[in-house]
Formats: structure tokens, sequence, C-alpha cells
């Protein structure tokens, strides 16, 4: 995926959720964060973060929007829309080899009382994709989530029914930066998501992560990673 037009910035502070402080051009501007999970550990003052120009948009209320943070010399995608694309682009492009040959692609799909990302078909099997991006790395070891997520719980559950009644059932982390080796459930953080992630893999469905490739102003899907789910 690639982005239309990008600027470069010093981030300052985050009022709230939605929007940042960011130093542009020695110009303090109002900027739009695409994510609003906490980020706490890469929203740092002084940071350098990458912004999309969206100027020629005359109906947003902001010229920009913050999509990537330097983190030391990682540079991490914090676009929360961006995961979604990406896997979708990357199934229509046959390059997730476990999924096998796609003939039929759809995203954002209801299943009993969950919407998940993607929908697929091949030859012989039906089955539902939950994309979780992930922002979160320290040593080398990726985590998720960074926030507690009810909503992530009960989605992964009722995959397990899905898969119970037929379903290929698959839980895509998509980790937004290059670099860590392994992916971790955060279970300090949020221990009934993490909890379910692991009864779902021990009931048929398949927890699967991958790095991306990541530049200032693309991102791709990378390669899978380690694995382990337990505490």
């Amino acid at each position: 995926m690639k982005y239309k037009k990008i600027v470069e910035g010093i981030f300052i502070k985050r009022p709230n959720r939605f929007i940042a402080q960011v130093l542009i051009d020695d110009t303090e501007e109002t900027v739009h964060v695409k994510n609003t999970g906490r980020c706490r550990e890469l929203l740092i003052p002084g940071a350098k973060v990458i912004l999309e120009d969206c100027s020629d948009n005359p109906n947003r209320k902001t010229k920009y929007s913050l999509i990537s943070v330097y983190k030391g010399d990682i540079l991490i995608n914090m676009d929360s829309q961006v995961p979604n694309a990406v896997v979708f682009e990357s199934i229509n492009d046959n390059e997730i080899p476990l999924i096998g040959n796609i003939n039929h692609v759809k995203r954002e799909v209801t299943y009993q009382n969950s919407r998940y990302d993607i929908y697929f078909e091949t030859d012989r099997q039906k089955g539902f994709i939950e994309v979780k991006g992930v922002t979160l790395e320290n040593d080398c070891i990726a985590k998720f989530p960074d926030a507690p997520t009810q909503r992530g719980t009960k989605h992964v559950l009722e995959m397990v029914k899905a898969v119970e009644e037929g379903y290929v059932g698959i839980i895509f982390f998509l980790v937004q930066m290059k670099g860590p080796k392994e992916f971790r459930l955060n279970w300090a953080m949020d221990k009934e998501f993490s909890e379910a992630v692991k009864l779902a893999s021990e009931n048929g469905v398949m927890v699967i992560a991958y790095d991306s490739i990541v530049g200032e102003d693309s991102i791709e899907l990378g390669e899978p990673i380690h694995i382990d789910l337990n505490i």
C-alpha cells in the first residue's frame, strides 16, 4: 500500500485519542491520529513522525494524518486502517500460502454477532479472517493488545463457533514494522483476550503473525514470524 503524499514532523503531545500536536516545518499543527489505541511507548515528545498530507480534501478539519513514527531506528506504521488493506491485497495476490488459492474474497462480512475483516472462499473451503494490527514492541518481541479489548475477545470466541460449523478461522496478527523476531500475547494487559486466542488455537483456529516492510510512504506484507501463545 502506498500513501500519496507524506511529510515529516516532530511529535509534541496528544491531547486526546483523535488528535496530536506536531511540529511541521517549524509550525505547530493539529493533526489527526489514525490510531485510537494508547501507543504511549511510541508517541513520545520529540519523536520523528510521518504524516499523510490530506490538504486536497476540503471536507477535513485537519490537513494531516499521523501514520507512522520512528522508535529509534525502527519505523512503525500505526495507521489502524492499514492492516486489513495489506492482508486483503496479499490474499488477492496469493501471497499467504497457508490459505491456498482464493477464488473469492470480500471485506467486512458478518457471522452471527461479529463482523470479520475478511471472508474468503477456495474450491473446497470457506473462512473468516480477523486481522489485528500490532504496534507494541520491546526487545524484538511484538505483543498484542496494547489495551484491553472486549470486542476482540468476542470476535475470537465466535470464530471458534464458526470453525465448529465447518468454516476456516484465522486470526492474523500483522506486526506493523520490521524487526521483531517473535509475537506474543500481552497476558498482563488483557488476560481474557489472551485466554480466548489460546483457546481458539487449541480448537482449530489458525493463529499466524507476519511482520511488515515499512517505508515512509508505504507498507507491505513481510514474512511470518514465530508465535508463542503461552503466558
